[in-house]
């Protein structure tokens, strides 16, 4: 969801690329809330930080906690932000119906969409 709001509000501006320490896949439920907010994401995929371009980044910004932790070294200097999100998956395994995850999903998009909006 980051990428896709990185790509949405500042593509023009900057190059954006997302990776984690682990794949995960396409999560369908992330995909059908950034296309309710008018933001497709549904050609992204899930990738590893070693199948990102071998450049020297300017900013690295990690969202989750275990990310922060493990976040390997990267050429050059780059500057390293944490800002953490609640997991949708984590928080929807505690709901009882579709919608129930669907909001979890919507709230942790919008809050995901404000923080970019600064960047």
């Amino acid at each position: 969801m980051a990428e896709g709001w990185a790509r949405y509000l500042h593509g023009k501006r900057m190059n954006v690329w997302s990776a984690g320490i682990e794949c995960h896949g396409l999560n369908p439920l992330a995909v059908q809330v950034m296309g309710e907010a008018g933001v497709d994401i549904s050609g992204h995929s899930s990738k590893l930080i070693d199948e990102l371009p071998q450049i020297e980044y300017d900013r690295i910004i990690t969202v989750c906690g275990h990310a922060d932790e493990h976040c390997p070294v990267f050429p050059g200097n780059p500057n390293v932000i944490f800002h953490g999100f609640e997991d949708p998956p984590k928080l929807a395994e505690q709901c009882a119906g579709e919608e129930e995850k669907l909001d979890q999903y919507r709230k942790v998009c919008e809050e995901i969409r404000l923080y970019v909006a600064t960047l």
